[in-house]
């Protein structure tokens, strides 16, 4: 990476999707990138793309999935000097269907992604943040982290951990310099579905938005310093709702929106 006075953001699950509109939004609004997924090859575009804009991108390939890639992302980070700045915690991972019949490895998968690699993560590049009194964290959660959602029972419940967890963090350094922002999308225009195996509800086909949408507006959250961002005033509505309404009612009505088997 080329030196300059251009923050650093650290964007993961950059391939593609929201992590690729953040990284976009990000550089546009001045910050050189690093960029990090499992797959490589839809990186290194991105990426001279990135450049074409005049930042400065480094891509590192991690499949945080395993255990130690954490730990391995954050040594290729020190080995080439680069001061994370802005670390947006997207990479995660879905499955649709029962409990029951969702292969125990995805499940397995799912957490290590969305709890563990981000908790690690964030716990690993936080000190340097603290001790230079400025920096932004970033986590991607979900509409789904505002209650249970049958069939998608791990997936909830992971997002229902980040939004937690960031809340809580945000409380706990608002003096520090160290803003952390939960990002909250809805349905969005990405591969997810399809890669955790479903399709789009007519609910979720509604109010489907587009990845740069969702970025522009998780960015501007993330510079106001907003504790949770939710992207769009229908899922604001629907997280308002899912907050306010007994589970007696939210449960049956989410099982059917998400069934799939």
């Amino acid at each position: 990476m080329d030196s300059s006075n251009r923050p650093v953001a650290l964007v993961t699950g950059a391939s593609s999707g929201i992590g690729a509109a953040l990284a976009r939004e990000l550089a546009r609004h001045g910050h050189d990138l690093v960029l990090s997924a499992r797959h490589r090859e839809p990186m290194d575009g991105l990426a001279e793309e990135l450049r074409g804009s005049g930042a400065a991108v480094t891509v590192i390939a991690s499949d945080l999935s395993v255990a130690g890639a954490t730990a391995a992302l954050v040594q290729e980070l020190a080995a080439a000097s680069l001061d994370i700045d802005v670390l947006v915690n997207n990479a995660g991972l879905g499955s649709f269907g029962s409990f029951d019949r969702t292969d125990p490895a995805r499940h397995a998968e799912i957490m290590q992604v969305n709890i563990v690699a981000l908790t690690e993560l964030t716990e690993m590049l936080l000190p340097a943040m603290l001790e230079r009194r400025r920096g932004k964290v970033v986590l991607v959660a979900s509409t789904a982290s505002f209650l249970p959602c049958p069939n998608m029972a791990v997936y909830a419940a992971s997002k229902a951990y980040v939004r937690s967890f960031g809340e809580a963090l945000a409380q706990e350094l608002k003096d520090t310099g160290v803003i952390v922002n939960v990002l909250c999308p809805g349905a969005t225009a990405t591969n997810f579905m399809a890669v955790a195996g479903g399709t789009p509800s007519g609910l979720q086909a509604h109010r489907m938005m587009s990845a740069d949408a969702v970025a522009r507006i998780g960015y501007a959250g993330m510079a106001r310093g907003q504790r949770v961002t939710v992207t769009g005033l229908l899922n604001r509505l629907l997280a308002f709702a899912a907050i306010h309404t007994p589970h007696f009612v939210t449960l049956p009505a989410t099982a059917k929106t998400l069934a799939r088997d």
